[in-house]
């Protein structure tokens, strides 16, 4: 029965139904021609059964500008826009908090002769909402939904495939957004581009209408803030319409909760809106709203003065039999503000100052959708069909999602900064933490820039002119990056092996000059008195902080293999800058450092620590320690002794990525990978004693971060019983470089099983905070098994000869390399490749000139 209604809307709405009415014989002639050119095919790369959906929330949002997230049931969930982490943060539409009436997109059916039916486009929900103290926990929870729910991915897209045996339709709920490959601008929107494809699999014609429904909560973070009597307007420019969300006029304008985000859609179909719901006692709010639209799947217009007022756009529109329709809705915003963790500074967010609201987001970008999805669908195709294992595939696409999370954000002065990770709402180890992000192989080769951004920041703000490099950056970097006032030996060696990494990427000469007199300044910081090699042997000795929140007291091959790559790499940045002596004394410290580990930390099957007790805190250098209270100075605690590291060769890994070669004896290193497997590997976790955090226990497999075949330390590092996924696929990537493969391959394997969407998310590998930036490291996967290798001073390329089709990128182009015998043929797909040689391991290396190759071209090569 209808309530408060007028005769002339009821007049109005009559008129519409006879308008389609004679419209309809036209559109069931034209509508299945027309709409399939509309239709664009996703890739796939894993597909989660409705067992294994629980769990998952894929990230949609560009570089630097926040998130919202695709469930596994097709909910958006995690609105993460304001700035700061909001993990499980869904706003809420004001009134009952039992209601718990969230964001959501639902559908209108209409079929001939039946009554018409709404219901959520979302699959059923997660058990683990079940309880509550007033029952399900569920966003949204009491409304009608699908029976039938499936996720398929292949990063950045995400599809939930809803069925169900009662309803004449199929949906496929989509989401993405745009991710190109060294095109950082575009990989970089403020958006969340949504694809709700219906299909009609009846033989008669349906009416649908879908509306998207989301509260104004521009003032409430999750965490901060609060709710405000908001402002939603409704706007038409061209083909764009929707609502415009805005803040009111008491949500203070320097704080990270006041911004604009819009609800817009350019599809095609009869528009209807609300720019608020009726306000009503306990659920009738919602009553009133689902009354509407079930009536005829158009929605009118109501006044409200509530907070947080639900702002709704519907598009009508009807289907053929086995017609399917795309229509999309985005969702934008910008809000401008974001405050310094250790100061409360307004430092800003960059792509805030390319736009002037969420409005002006979707008016410059929305029509150019079309054509940066068919790029972003060119790289992922691109990858997903390449020759890689399925696992290493999906374990490098799915973290490079944790850089598009807030876990990175790039300041309104335009640098590039980062947590650690995440906590639920607030950032987890501020200053992109160098013995962390040390670890992540995966920006330098999809958006040099970016990466070359970084190394700036790391080289001209936070390292002092005594060489001394900060390891967590503060901010403004103009007066602050410089206040932390501590070093991490394994930080700073690998942030220059970093420095090398961009410049043989980049081939970018001046890039190198820039910052090469603090380059070689933090590497000869490592010799001054009381430092980490004091006595300039090429081994480190002294209080070297690392990556396990402690100091190692004493030669150990984390930080030796660090300082050997450093040594490398800068001996080979020296001899091309010309400077020659300098050069000669890395190489002569390499060498002795090289060949004094194998000989004195080697046991025959890893490499351990011999622990050299500083004695008095006189002999440690001002920067070198972090918690002096912690020091025994003649038994230091929190020593890795002989136990055997999981990452013990990272260094190694890193000098295979930069293909500057063994570190040590090749032998040492393939055994030490057989002992990390021997003696860290546990088929299951049930019986295993751990102190700290579980990342991983019950029956579940892993490498634990160490283990001790013989002495244990009384109190080892804090970590050496746990599993972290960053250190495990840094020892996968070793073995793989090794040619242990299957051991490799394996290691990645007992990673993905853990995050299947069942008991964890598998865009969200954790360590110390969601998102974590060292399981970045799992891209390196990609250039291990495909031998890939760039160098863009020597103009050279690289690849196994084991016949295949490779994905490749050096951070400024991609494509793909198809191997087969002798010979290769290079595919640019985006970019300009220079290449002056090419080689395929074991066949060797062709001349070519200063071949340049487009993008769209190819060039085949024989050896």
């Amino acid at each position: 029965m209808k309530s408060n209604r007028s005769l002339v809307k009821l007049k109005s709405k009559e008129t519409t139904r006879m308008k389609q009415l004679s419209t309809l014989t036209l559109l069931l002639c034209i509508a299945v021609f027309s709409n399939a050119q509309q239709q664009t095919t996703w890739p796939v790369l894993k597909t989660y059964n409705q067992e294994h959906i629980d769990r998952i929330a894929m990230p949609v949002g560009g570089i630097g500008t926040g998130t919202v997230s695709l469930s596994g049931y097709g909910a958006i969930v995690d609105w993460e826009i304001m700035s700061r982490p909001a993990k499980g943060f869904t706003p809420k539409y004001a009134g009952v908090e039992v209601i718990n009436r969230a964001p959501f997109f639902s559908i209108y059916l209409k079929e001939e002769n039946k009554e018409a039916q709404a219901l959520l486009m979302e699959g059923p929900v997660p058990s683990h909402f079940d309880e509550g103290y007033y029952g399900s926990k569920a966003p949204n929870h009491g409304l009608p939904r699908f029976a039938e729910a499936t996720f398929q991915t292949a990063y950045p897209f995400g599809q939930v495939l809803l069925r169900d045996n009662s309803l004449p339709v199929e949906v496929t709920v989509g989401a993405f957004n745009p991710l190109i490959p060294g095109n950082t601008d575009d990989s970089s929107l403020p958006m969340a581009v949504l694809s709700y494809k219906v299909k009609n699999i009846s033989n008669k014609p349906i009416t649908i209408s879908l509306a998207g429904n989301i509260p104004n909560f521009i003032g409430f973070d999750g965490k901060e803030g609060q709710a405000y009597q908001n402002i939603n307007t409704y706007k038409e420019e061209g083909s764009l319409k929707g609502i415009h969300f805005t803040a009111n006029e008491n949500v203070d304008q320097k704080s990270p909760q006041w911004g604009t985000f819009s609800l817009t859609t350019d599809s095609e179909g009869e528009t209807s809106y609300r720019t608020c719901w009726q306000p009503g006692e306990w659920g009738n709010s919602t009553l009133e709203f689902w009354d509407d639209y079930t009536d005829d799947g158009l929605l009118e217009e109501r006044t409200s003065e509530q907070k947080n007022n639900m702002g709704s756009l519907a598009i009508k529109t009807t289907l053929a039999p086995n017609e399917e329709k795309d229509i999309r809705f985005y969702i934008t915003w910008n809000f401008p503000n974001r405050l310094d963790f250790q100061n409360k500074e307004n430092v800003g967010n960059y792509y805030a100052t390319q736009y002037e609201d969420s409005w002006d987001v979707a008016l410059k970008n929305v029509a150019r959708i079309p054509g940066l999805e068919e790029q972003t669908k060119s790289f992922v195709n691109a990858f997903v069909s390449s020759d890689f294992p399925d696992v290493v595939k999906e374990a490098a696409l799915f973290n490079l999602s944790h850089f598009r999370t807030q876990l990175a954000f790039k300041t309104k002065s335009g640098y590039y900064l980062g947590w650690e990770g995440t906590k639920d709402q607030d950032g987890s180890g501020s200053g992109s933490c160098t013995h962390v992000w040390n670890y992540e192989q995966t920006i330098p080769f999809l958006f040099g820039d970016v990466a070359q951004n970084m190394r700036e920041v790391e080289f001209a703000f936070a390292t002092t002119e005594k060489g001394m490099m900060n390891y967590r950056i503060h901010l403004p970097l103009a007066t602050k990056a410089q206040s932390f006032g501590l070093a991490a030996a394994d930080g700073q060696m690998g942030c220059i092996m970093k420095y090398y990494r961009e410049w043989q990427l980049s081939g970018d000469d001046e890039f190198l000059k820039k910052n090469w007199p603090m380059v070689k300044k933090a590497l000869e910081f490592c010799w001054i008195p009381n430092g980490w090699d004091a006595n300039k042997d090429g081994v480190m000795e002294g209080s070297q902080h690392n990556t396990m929140d402690v100091e190692y007291y004493g030669p150990n091959p984390q930080m030796g293999f660090w300082y050997l790559g450093a040594l490398r790499a800068t001996e080979e940045m020296a001899g091309y800058l010309g400077e020659k002596d300098f050069a000669k004394t890395c190489r002569t410290l390499y060498e002795n450092g090289s060949a004094w580990m194998d000989k004195n930390l080697f046991n025959g099957e890893y490499y351990i620590q011999q622990i050299v007790p500083p004695m008095h805190l006189d002999s440690i250098a001002k920067g070198l320690i972090r918690v002096v209270r912690r020091l025994v100075p003649d038994d230091p605690q929190y020593q890795l002794g002989e136990g055997c590291l999981v990452d013990q060769l990272v260094g190694q890994v890193m000098a295979h990525i930069l293909d500057l070669g063994y570190l040590a004896n090749k032998d040492h290193i393939v055994k030490t990978n057989e002992s990390i497997l021997k003696y860290n590997y546990r088929q299951s976790l049930q019986k295993h004693p751990n102190f700290m955090r579980s990342y991983a226990y019950g029956n579940e497999s892993a490498l634990l971060m160490a283990d001790y075949p013989g002495e244990r330390p009384k109190q080892p590092f804090p970590y050496f019983t746990e599993v972290m996924t960053g250190f495990e696929h840094t020892a996968a990537v070793g073995m793989l470089y090794e040619g242990q493969v299957n051991e490799g391959l394996k290691t990645i394997q007992d990673i993905r099983n853990r995050y299947d969407g069942k008991k964890r998310n598998p865009f969200n590998e954790a360590e110390f905070g969601n998102h974590y930036a060292r399981p970045m490291m799992a891209w390196a996967g990609v250039l291990a098994t495909s031998g890939f290798h760039y160098s863009g001073v020597e103009k050279s390329m690289r690849f196994t000869s084991v016949p295949g089709t490779y994905f490749w990128s050096n951070g400024y182009s991609w494509g793909t390399c198809e191997v087969k015998k002798g010979e290769a043929t290079i595919n640019v797909l985006y970019g300009k490749l220079e290449l002056n040689s090419f080689s395929l391991e074991g066949l060797g290396k062709k001349k070519l000139k200063g071949k340049s190759i487009t993008e769209g071209n190819l060039i085949a090569i024989k050896l």
